[in-house]
């Protein structure tokens, strides 16, 4: 046999394996729902969802060989770009890299006086995930934390102004929590006004709209994660999204790959046509401009493999995102008849639910979140706490987190980093809403996994767990 038809033939047995092993990882919609087993089979709250179209592309691509990000790469990049609007996608190993890139790249000195250096505030949030925060500190510049809306998770936007100081404060760097838009309108207006930086952590929320328009193309880097439980997986892996200024591409792409300044495309030489003729720093006239450096980067690219399976989820990626606002509408219909225990999320720019729709505030802002989770906050008048309920639901093989890090200024880390070096980060304000949500918020699955089974299952268990009080 040809090495084609023996691959065709690898690639033929490779989709039939993946049909009959994988059945649990495809979409809820289609997914055997005799399957389910209630008590026995694991309710995620997050997972894969694949078939074989993503198998067969990561052994195709492993058959080629070619491995560190290649052909496969560029076309995921510019497809993301596509999706979400925006000049262009950075791609990277991790959501937690993409943010680590995105604040570095913002202390470049081809920045000039843009430039954010050591000991400049960035606004952020205090309730969230620690790898939104901490580049923040790694890069030698201070988080300033303000409070978390515990209905909408996101920014309290009304204590920006005191958060501000002239001189000092340079960017915002914020999530919008489990694929809940914050408010753009206003953080959007404060940075123009002080003439900042806004980075958004778009990790938990690619498909949201803000006012019609795709979260992640708002600010002036955006960021992505593509671990499994976020909208569409490469098993690892993260994008940086370039949303509108060419010059901070070829400065993410410097501290992705070593810090150097050449832009050559891994296996490519000699891009920019003159690669023996730049004379930088102190450097001899003629160095050779792929081992030219100017920034201390770091070496963050995923594998060619990586984007090869991307490529299939993003053809997933509008029934994926259509997945969780169904499931996070059913069982918030669902869950209705429970709200003298529970408070629920809303949408930010929304005061009320009903099974009609959302009630909106008078802003003429509206938001359509695809949810990464479905919240539930134990009200503080509730007979059993939040940490009654987890412990509950884990006994039932019901899958919950957490939000994230909680008030991430009481984790042991910023703890011990205030103790040991006071004045690197600063705090406004109490903290209330953040500690509320770290007390008495949990969430479950939205995710496109889910099938009608578990999610009954869920409300089911819940209303078990109520009825004891």
């Amino acid at each position: 046999m040809q090495p084609e038809e023996i691959k065709a033939k690898i690639l033929e047995l490779t989709k039939e394996y993946s049909r009959l092993v994988h059945k649990s990882n495809r979409p809820g919609n289609t997914a055997d729902i005799n399957s389910f087993k209630k008590g026995i089979t694991t309710v995620a709250y997050a997972g894969r969802v694949f078939d074989d179209r993503e198998v067969v592309a990561a052994i195709d691509s492993t058959l080629d060989f070619w491995l560190t990000l290649g052909k496969h790469g560029e076309v995921f990049e510019k497809q993301l770009a596509k999706f979400i609007n925006v000049k262009h996608s950075v791609l990277v190993n991790s959501g937690s890299s993409a943010n680590l890139l995105a604040i570095s790249a913002l202390s470049s000195y081809k920045l000039d006086d843009r430039r954010i250096k050591y000991g400049d505030e960035i606004i952020t949030v205090a309730a969230g995930f620690p790898t939104t925060v901490a580049p923040i500190i790694q890069n030698g510049f201070v988080p300033v934390f303000i409070d978390t809306d515990p209905t909408t998770l996101n920014a309290d936007v009304s204590v920006l102004e005191e958060a501000y100081q002239e001189g000092k404060t340079k960017a915002v760097m914020m999530a919008h929590t489990l694929g809940n838009p914050f408010n753009l309108s206003a953080v959007k207006e404060f940075c123009k006004q002080h003439n900042l930086w806004l980075i958004e952590d778009n990790c938990d929320a690619l498909g949201c709209l803000y006012n019609g328009r795709l979260t992640g193309s708002f600010g002036d880097l955006s960021t992505q994660s593509f671990y499994p439980p976020h909208h569409l997986t490469l098993g690892e892996g993260g994008a940086v999204n370039i949303v509108g200024n060419n010059k901070l591409k070829v400065i993410v792409e410097s501290f992705r790959d070593w810090g150097r300044d050449c832009w050559c495309a891994s296996g490519c030489d000699n891009t920019c046509g003159k690669r023996f003729e730049w004379q930088l720093g102190e450097l001899p006239d003629g160095y050779d401009h792929k081992f030219i450096y100017s920034h201390l980067g770091y070496n963050l690219k995923p594998l060619d493999i990586q984007a090869a399976i991307g490529i299939e989820q993003l053809k997933k990626l509008p029934d994926f995102i259509q997945a969780r606002i169904d499931n996070w509408e059913y069982l918030r219909k669902g869950m209705n008849a429970l709200s003298d225990y529970f408070s629920f999320m809303l949408p930010t720019h929304a005061t009320g639910w009903t099974e009609n729709g959302f009630i909106w505030d008078g802003s003429g802002n509206t938001t359509v979140p695809s949810w990464f989770g479905f919240m539930l906050r134990v009200k503080s008048g509730a007979p059993f706490s939040k940490f009654e309920l987890v412990r509950y639901l884990d006994n039932m093989k019901i899958g919950n987190r957490s939000l994230f890090g909680g008030n991430l200024t009481r984790q042991p880390a910023f703890i011990n980093l205030i103790n040991e070096r006071p004045g690197s980060y600063r705090i406004v304000g109490d903290l209330k809403g953040a500690d509320k949500i770290m007390n008495e918020t949990l969430f479950i699955g939205t995710y496109p996994g889910l099938t009608k089974p578990m999610m009954d299952y869920m409300l089911e268990a819940i209303y078990d767990f109520t009825k004891k009080y």
